[in-house]
């Protein structure tokens, strides 16, 4: 259990922005193929595509991450330099990989580095409260 905690959340949002640009890359442009339609209460029927739904689930991993960082241990350190790796993939991808030059790729990177600034922004401030001097 205390491994899977420590493994970044938003690397399974990078495995599945990897299948999904190797499988069709057109699927994560602007106006891909939509996945599904829903019919909203106006009368509009909502289509997410692929990318929408990554960063839909991107977003809600990013909360969850963020969560897991108010843990004070050497443990979670390690996880953010995990995370830390997560971002750099996604740089890399954006700015070497052409099926990922786009806005989809740069948000889940975006959501990523937020991760790791505020991963390690929570856990140091955390840390400075949990500390204490003298007797």
């Amino acid at each position: 259990m205390k491994y899977i905690l420590q493994f970044p959340l938003l690397a399974l949002v990078l495995i599945a922005f990897n299948v999904a640009i190797h499988n069709n890359p057109d699927a994560l442009q602007p106006h891909g193929a939509p996945l599904f339609g829903m019919t909203l209460p106006s009368g509009e029927t909502w289509l997410p595509s692929t990318g929408d739904l990554l960063v839909i689930i991107g977003v809600g991993l990013l909360y969850l991450e963020l969560f897991k960082a108010t843990r004070t241990s050497v443990e979670s350190i390690f996880e953010h330099i995990l995370s830390l790796l997560v971002f750099l993939a996604f740089l890399i991808q954006f700015i070497v990989y052409p099926p990922a030059a786009n806005s989809t790729c740069v948000i889940l990177m975006l959501i990523s580095l937020l991760d790791v600034i505020g991963g390690f922004t929570i856990s140091i401030s955390t840390a400075r409260r949990d500390m204490s001097f003298g007797g």
